[in-house]
């Protein structure tokens, strides 16, 4: 059964885990045999923004010696085979561009969604 991952809550868990709770399941969903696909909305489609550093975050004295690396983690689905794809309007509400994305990101717009939505048995919003 195909599976579309919604993720719109951006940043989750990212402080104890290290990357979003939802990114990581699935990565070990898809190394299980699932077939996965992740679609971003709302503020995580900030995931899909190249180079992100979180290196210097702090909470008072308490510092991030791990921070996330959301992107990276996010990016490295693409060559598992895990498509992805990003709402255009809420790229463009963030500022962000095509050259601004990890490559292999794909680009839908808010009106095409009932159609990509009907390429999937399963549908998970996150």
């Amino acid at each position: 059964m195909k599976t579309l991952n919604i993720i719109e809550s951006a940043y989750r868990a990212t402080l104890e885990e290290q990357d979003d709770t939802i990114v990581w399941i699935t990565h070990a969903m898809k190394e299980a045999g699932a077939d996965l696909a992740v679609l971003l909305r709302g503020s995580a489609v900030n995931y899909a923004a190249r180079g992100q550093d979180a290196s210097g975050l702090a909470f008072g004295t308490e510092r991030q010696t791990q921070p996330p690396r959301v992107d990276d983690d996010l990016g490295a689905l693409i060559p598992k085979g895990v498509p992805v794809f990003a709402v255009e309007e809420d790229l463009a509400e963030r500022g962000l561009r095509a050259g601004d994305l990890h490559e292999g990101i794909q680009r839908v717009a808010r009106g095409d969604l009932p159609q990509l939505f009907a390429g999937f048995d399963r549908v998970w919003h996150w």
